[in-house]
């Protein structure tokens, strides 16, 4: 539903949905330059411009058909996905495949930067998708938009994972000595992220951090709930994270009651927002007006690590 509705792009018209694709067709005679889809997107992870659909009994059938509709184009790269994880597909192997047939040779599966890319989308085990998209954002340079990284061992919880894909997703420029109050923080998952990245890091929650976090030497926790907090404790902190298991209209009142206090003005703020039920995904637009009209300029994106909720990441307005 969302990814229709922020891909209203004039020059487009709807076509077809379902589970894990939007496909749209283009009017007749336009004819769209490579950076045709918008960058900036929300909840739709991979914009790729369709070739068509090829069938077959088996993946090397079905890798000869998809190079015969691709055709010799000067790929630079193949992303090859499932549309959604319960698909089953050797993704590797069927990239492989195709890499050897194209005449690429090896190259990593993330994308450099302007590299004509050349998607496959495993729809079924005897139908694919084929298109292609050029790399502009960092998103758009992994296969599918998701993000590339799983979670370490030693983390203590998957916090820590969407932490670092906003990091790299929004290039966050938190710095060593920076200091950062995260609302929600139980068990410390994002915490533990911040830390490694140098910053002093205090945690806010009745619920006891994890210990692996809480005896490191520039970890403190105030036991309580956002709302309790002072607001003279805000007044020299640098970014404010929140991850909290509440309404979204709810964690945004805990955020403006900060940043619009008197003094308490951090660098950013970098706020997940739940979604209780995918119809609420249409109140997103009011949700990041409430930012603005603290001064503060919001970006917003469902990242893949995530759930049912959206990450904004916010700082000054320029």
């Amino acid at each position: 539903m969302a990814s229709r509705q922020e891909l209203a792009v004039p020059g487009m018209r709807k076509a077809a949905w379902r589970r894990g694709v939007v496909t749209f067709r283009l009017d007749p005679g336009s004819d769209p330059a490579d950076d045709f889809f918008p960058h900036e997107l929300v909840f739709a992870r991979a914009c790729v411009r369709s070739l068509g659909q090829v069938t077959g009994a088996d993946e090397p059938t079905l890798a000869a058909h998809a190079i015969a509709l691709a055709g010799p184009a000067g790929w630079q790269n193949i992303h090859v996905w499932g549309r959604v994880p319960a698909v089953s597909a050797d993704v590797d192997g069927i990239r492989a495949r195709l890499l050897e047939a194209c005449g690429i040779g090896v190259v990593a599966e993330v994308a450099e930067p302007g590299d004509l890319v050349l998607d496959i989308v495993v729809d079924a085990a005897d139908r694919w998708w084929v298109g292609w998209h050029r790399a502009a954002t960092l998103a758009s340079r992994w296969p599918g938009g998701i993000y590339p990284h799983t979670l370490p061992d030693g983390k203590v919880s998957r916090a820590w994972l969407k932490l670092d894909e906003a990091i790299a997703t929004f290039a966050i420029p938190f710095e060593a000595g920076q200091r950062a109050v995260e609302f929600g923080a139980a068990p410390g998952g994002a915490c533990q992220r911040l830390l490694e990245a140098g910053l002093r890091v205090v945690a806010v929650d009745p619920a006891l951090v994890d210990e692996r976090v809480a005896s490191h030497p520039r970890f403190q926790q105030w036991r309580m709930r956002a709302r309790d907090v002072k607001l003279r404790q805000c007044r020299d902190i640098d970014w404010l994270v929140c991850d909290m298991n509440i309404d979204p209209r709810s964690t945004l009142e805990s955020i403006g009651r900060v940043v619009s206090a008197p003094g308490c003005r951090p660098r950013g703020v970098v706020a997940t927002l739940k979604i209780p039920d995918w119809s609420r995904a249409a109140e997103l637009p009011d949700w990041l007006a409430s930012f603005a009209s603290w001064g503060l300029q919001p970006r917003a994106r469902q990242l893949s690590t995530a759930g049912r909720e959206v990450c904004v990441v916010a700082g000054p307005a320029r």
